[in-house]
């Protein structure tokens, strides 16, 4: 009896339909594929997306930014040598009709406009060019001022009629975040707003059609050498959208690793449940055993079955998670940057199913090992679970399993590191709680003798031989913790939306204030409010080009935190220290300073770069490049929505290019209309920036990622509660036993009952003290780390949380009694 032919007659004879004994590992599995594969199907398809679409969402295969200039003509004679030239300006500024203002996104385009792609109206219009006094407008503009086609809007010193609403701007994706709707108009259209000053703040892109044979790479590479101080910001159609690509990368990284986690925390469950199976099947196993079979024939036979069941339930999830994919995007709406179309992912597919019986094999090892171990007059005795098996013999196994997983973790994850850590954390919670178990056991061992029945029952039951209270430790301390690292992310985020930037936000932003109508500005604010607060800054755009000894086009990636590397940044200057920063490091320059350029930076950026106090800056303004010494390094209050400079300047170093002032306006709330209505005619040129639609925008993708983090920690907490379910499966055996043996003593089904509650309470009230610590310690390090929030959770709320939860808990737990209270005392003592 030792071939696999045998094994399967023996495995398919006890198997069916209805998986009695194995639903726990069918539901577990379920449960961690699906949500493993639905995540990676869906970043897949994104990423998939965005590859296939990156010269239409680029608007041409590559693209050269800068701010505040154009190109000059050696410049544009270099990108022409490339192939076909589209030339944009993109600014912020204000439609006008009537009494009624928008801040908008306005955006000149040439007649080459787009290179791919094509321009769509909700009136089915042709996509001509635009004519020099004709306008687009997006249809939220349309609404706001309630407008259609013939309709007049003014633009600075211009007024434009709307030709077309449109319907689709093909490369709206790769042009990035905007403060409005977009507006196109010609270039010759933008011109005549008058809106383009020196000084103004304003961005020019020229995107490339290239011609045949030549690769994005070289293209840009053949314009950084030919200019290479000139400060172009440099995009191919390969990475069209970088800031979507990131956004897709890390939530679908950290989504992947809460759906690794829940597919671990469920393997519990796999186990406790598979060793809750081989238990009801003890009389099956023994006659085989008495018939001559092998421990290693009775572990084939049920490794056989398990095998099926759980590739019966990796199948179900995986159709289940390609089939998610199609519903998240219906549901997720706006906050991911492409919808895709439906299409089965082999890959991700294909390593969910892999984690999965990975997880499967791994977790029931050693009940399969403890099944084929225990001999067979063990068994024909009764209760077999208290002999146990040698741990050397099924840490072999668990071990071989484990290291699986790390691998195949490590092997596919984009940033080994963080999986690594994150693995780590998850094992290293697992072993405490295990450790924490132990120690329990111990303790309740060693308590006085207890003089009321029910109590000391209830504390025997918690070391007695046989007791699984390590598992029901696990399981009740995984589900608590879950329930607390839930309720303290989402308290956290919604306090950074709702309490911290409200608070200390200003009601409008003022762009491109001439500097030399400054008072006048003040003055007209002040006419239109009660008591504004007007704060005024010098405010240009500029690229970093090099620090210390090292030249960033000489980067292969950019340092981990050097974010303000990627592309232009705002720069400006100051004699004093800027509010809202702090100094940490050097000294500030005194007043009216006549020395070398000097510029203070960011501590966090300073760190990123490894810099130095007196190390040097090189960075390129208006296409010229210059260079300071770092003078100090500040810490910056980021969570306002004031004027947080990177690289602050000494005046002497940049107060000589061309550029307007920035301004931020506090008002009592309901001024805001009345303000802008004043400034616009005065200064037509100047933008003004509602910061409630801004907040509006923050609120609902921040709200966006919350329901994401949520819907995910959801699926790890429902493994979490199947992982309790396992445990109370497992221990049902004994707990019959001792179910039965109070009832033929004369106990009362209700006193049975108590006992178990009493144990479940033991338990839950210790483990609330051990899981708000993990929660809390998990959820500060998602919320502060992974996503860069403040830390601000609810605490009532989490508490609040944690007794829901705890109670959801000994429900579930007096649930799984009832079947042990309904047992009929001669029957059970028959099959025990």
């Amino acid at each position: 009896m030792t071939d696999w032919r045998l094994a399967w007659r023996l495995a398919r004879r006890e198997l069916n339909l209805r998986f009695r004994g194995l639903r726990l590992l069918l539901a577990c599995l379920f449960l961690g594929v699906g949500a493993l594969a639905a995540i990676g199907s869906l970043t897949r398809a994104i990423d998939g997306e965005l590859a296939s679409r990156g010269s239409t969402i680029l608007g041409g295969d590559v693209e050269f930014a800068t701010s505040q200039r154009a190109a000059t003509p050696e410049e544009r004679r270099a990108m022409a040598a490339l192939g076909t030239v589209s030339e944009t300006v993109r600014m912020q500024a204000t439609a006008v009709r009537g009494a009624a203002s928008v801040p908008i996104e306005l955006k000149g385009v040439d007649r080459s406009y787009p290179l791919y792609g094509t321009v769509r109206f909700a009136d089915g219009g042709a996509a001509e060019p635009p004519s020099d006094s004709g306008i687009w407008i997006a249809p939220a503009l349309a609404d706001r001022l309630g407008v259609g086609r013939g309709a007049r809007i003014r633009l600075g010193t211009a007024e434009f009629v709307v030709d077309h609403v449109l319907a689709e701007e093909p490369d709206r994706l790769g042009e990035g975040f905007t403060l409005g709707p977009v507006a196109i108009v010609s270039l010759p259209g933008i011109a005549r707003t008058g809106l383009i000053q020196p000084g103004s703040l304003y961005e020019t892109k020229y995107r490339v059609r290239l011609r045949s044979g030549l690769a994005p790479t070289r293209a840009v590479d053949r314009i950084k050498a030919a200019f290479p101080s000139a400060g172009w910001e440099s995009k191919t159609r390969d990475r069209a959208a970088p800031g979507a690509e990131r956004f897709v990368q890390r939530m679908g990284q950290f989504l992947l690793l809460v759906g690794l986690s829940a597919l671990v925390i469920a393997g519990i469950g796999v186990g406790n449940g598979v060793s809750s199976y081989l238990a009801a099947r003890r009389q099956s196993i023994a006659a085989l055993k008495v018939l001559g079979a092998t421990s290693g024939m009775i572990a084939r036979v049920y490794l056989i079955q398990i095998v099926v069941v759980a590739g019966i339930g990796i199948l179900a999830g995986l159709i289940a998670g390609a089939a998610a994919v199609p519903l998240i995007v219906a549901l997720a709406g706006d906050v991911l940057p492409v919808a895709p179309s439906f299409a089965v992912q082999p890959v991700p597919l294909l390593l969910a199913a892999a984690y999965g019986m990975v997880i499967a094999l791994a977790f029931t090892a050693p009940a399969l090992v403890e099944a084929g171990s225990v001999p067979a007059v063990v068994l024909l005795r009764g209760n077999a679970g208290q002999r146990r098996v040698p741990l050397r013999r099924t840490l072999p196994w668990v071990a071989g399993g484990g290291l699986a997983l790390v691998a195949l973790a490590l092997l596919t994850a984009e940033q080994p590191g963080l999986s690594a850590a994150f693995l780590a954390a998850v094992a290293a919670v697992l072993l405490l709680l295990a450790g924490f178990g132990w120690v329990i056991r111990i303790a309740a061992a060693r308590l006085p003798r207890a003089r009321q029945p029910l109590l000391r029952l209830a504390i025997a039951a918690l070391h007695r031989p046989g007791a699984r209270t390590g598992t029901l430790v696990v399981a009740l301390g995984l589900g608590l913790t879950l329930f607390v690292l839930l309720a303290a992310i989402r308290t956290s985020i919604d306090a950074n939306i709702a309490q911290t930037v409200p608070q200390r936000a200003p009601a409008l932003f003022a762009l491109d204030v001439p500097p030399q109508r400054e008072a006048e500005f003040r003055r007209t604010v002040a006419e239109a409010a009660r008591k504004p607060v007007v704060t005024t800054v010098p405010a240009m755009r500029g690229t970093i080009t090099g620090y210390a000894t090292t030249r960033v086009a000489d980067l292969k990636t950019l340092p981990e935190g050097a974010w303000a590397l990627r592309g232009e940044r705002g720069l400006t200057y100051a004699e004093t220290l800027p509010d809202g920063s702090q100094i940490t490091a050097g000294r500030w320059w005194p007043r009216s300073y006549a020395g070398p350029p000097l510029v203070s930076i960011d501590e966090r950026l300073a760190k990123a770069l490894a810099l130095k106090i007196g190390d040097p800056i090189q960075y390129s303004l208006l296409g010229v490049e210059r260079s300071a010494r770092i003078a100090s390094f500040r810490r910056i209050s980021w969570d306002t929505l004031g004027f947080n400079f990177v690289m602050v300047f000494s005046p002497n170093a940049i107060a000589d290019a061309p550029h307007n002032l920035a301004a931020t306006i506090d008002l009592d709330r309901g001024e805001e209309g009345a303000v802008m209505r004043a400034l616009l005619p005065r200064f037509p040129s100047v933008s003004v920036i509602e910061v409630r639609d801004v907040l509006g925008q923050l609120r609902t993708i921040v709200g966006q990622m919350a329901t994401a983090i949520t819907a995910a920690a959801s699926v790890a907490i429902l493994a979490g509660i199947a992982v309790l379910i396992g445990a109370i499966a497992a221990a049902r055996e004994a707990r019959t036993y001792d179910g039965v043996i109070l009832r033929t003593l004369g106990a009362t089904r209700l006193q049975v009952l108590g006992v178990q509650a009493l144990e479940y309470a033991f338990l839950t009230v210790i483990l609330s003290v051990v899981a708000l610590l993990l929660g809390l310690g998990g959820a500060w390090y998602v919320v502060t780390q992974v996503f860069a929030f403040t830390w601000l959770p609810s605490y009532p709320a989490v508490v609040a949380t944690l007794v829901a939860g705890a109670g959801l808990t000994m429900a579930i737990g007096l649930i799984g009694a009832w079947p042990i209270l309904s047992a009929r005392p001669a029957r059970a003592l028959r099959d025990l």
